[in-house]
């Protein structure tokens, strides 16, 4: 039982590290900051559906792909801790995978794309879902993700709600997106290495 809830509780770990969703708030911030709160709630509903969709594919069908461009678990293994390792590098010298600025004018559906993907759930997310799938089993994963996406949708909500406690601690989330960033390129180091074989 020990066991069972420490792999879950890792597993919620990874993927909170990997969604990311303090560094998709500032995104979410800077691009609606002009916008009504009901504007901004849209959008943020909007974004989680577009990630967790992405993710339920990924979490039914993941190793299908796989089979699909006919290639295996270590193979995929490798490729998705190269993405973690350069992601991790980004967070953690706190370059953005998106410019605010670039997106703030676009229509509010275009803004919600682009946070449910790449930002929440981009090629990391994507690779960690099909191998701890792989790993773990399916229900785990489901159950992480599911934690990981409510935990998101709650963060993006009271932002709507009280953007002034955002736009006061911007910088905290930065830093700590940068700390997250740095387990991120630990856990593409330990992909890589497993793949291999180390």
């Amino acid at each position: 039982m020990i066991g069972i809830l420490g792999n879950e509780l890792q597993l919620i770990i990874l993927f909170f590290v990997i969604f990311d969703p303090l560094a998709s708030l500032v995104v979410f911030f800077t691009a609606t900051k002009s916008m009504p709160v009901e504007e901004k709630k849209k959008i943020a509903a909007l974004a989680i559906t577009v990630a967790s969709c992405i993710s339920a594919v990924f979490l039914i069908a993941g190793e299908s792909v796989l089979y699909l461009f006919n290639t295996n678990i270590n193979e995929f293994r490798i490729a998705g801790g190269i993405i973690l390792a350069i992601l991790g590098v980004k967070m953690a010298l706190g370059q953005s995978l998106t410019d605010p600025d670039s997106i703030k004018d676009k229509p509010s559906r275009a803004i919600a794309a682009i946070i449910g993907t790449p930002l929440i759930t981009g090629p990391a997310a994507i690779t960690s879902i099909i191998i701890s799938t792989h790993d773990y089993g399916f229900l785990p994963t489901a159950i992480a993700v599911i934690t990981v996406m409510l935990l998101t949708a709650a963060m993006f909500y009271n932002v709507s709600n009280h953007a002034s406690i955002a736009e006061k601690n911007q910088t905290l989330i930065k830093v700590l997106s940068t700390i997250l960033g740095l387990i991120t390129l630990a856990w593409g180091v330990n992909f890589i290495r497993v793949g291999l074989g180390f």
